[in-house]
């Protein structure tokens, strides 16, 4: 055995990758969601994520439904696409140092989504207190799905790493 046979290098090109996947299927899960189930707009989760960036202005009046603005969607899926390959990075370098198959990268990925949902929508309203907003299942299971689609793509991605 050599010794990343006992430490595994970390792919970054995957962890990118894993992130982008993740991010896309967490924000399309959401918009489509909102929109279904939770009788909102699917324009209200970038718009949340480009006041990030933008201030909370671009948000629309309580109890409106937000109108389609260019700027305010890109700059939301921009916040968005850049937030989750951070998240995957920091997730594979938490998951690095352990030996883990595919499947146990998926629980771990659940509970980390978990953990993002928590510090996102009861940590970060401190400073974006719009983010209690969306405090519901949708936002929560939406995690949850972004968590096991990350340590699923980051073990199926990392497979074919040099």
């Amino acid at each position: 055995m050599t010794h990343s046979d006992h430490h595994p290098t970390i792919s970054w090109k995957a962890a990118i990758y894993a992130g982008l996947i993740a991010g896309l299927v967490f924000i399309v899960m959401e918009m489509v969601l909102v929109a279904l189930v939770g009788g909102g707009s699917p324009l209200g989760p970038p718009a949340m994520i480009s006041a990030i960036v933008l201030g909370p202005e671009v948000l629309p009046e309580q109890g409106t439904p937000p109108e389609f603005n260019m700027s305010v969607f890109l700059t939301g899926q921009i916040v968005h696409f850049v937030l989750s390959v951070i998240l995957a990075v920091i997730f594979v370098l938490i998951v690095s140092r352990m030996a883990l198959g595919t499947g146990a990268l998926i629980g771990i990925g659940v509970v980390y989504g978990i953990v993002v949902y928590l510090v996102n929508f009861y940590g970060m309203t401190a400073i974006y207190p719009w983010f209690a907003m969306a405090r519901n299942a949708i936002t929560f299971s939406s995690h949850i799905v972004f968590g096991a689609v990350l340590g699923w793509s980051y073990g199926a991605l990392r497979v074919g790493r040099a």
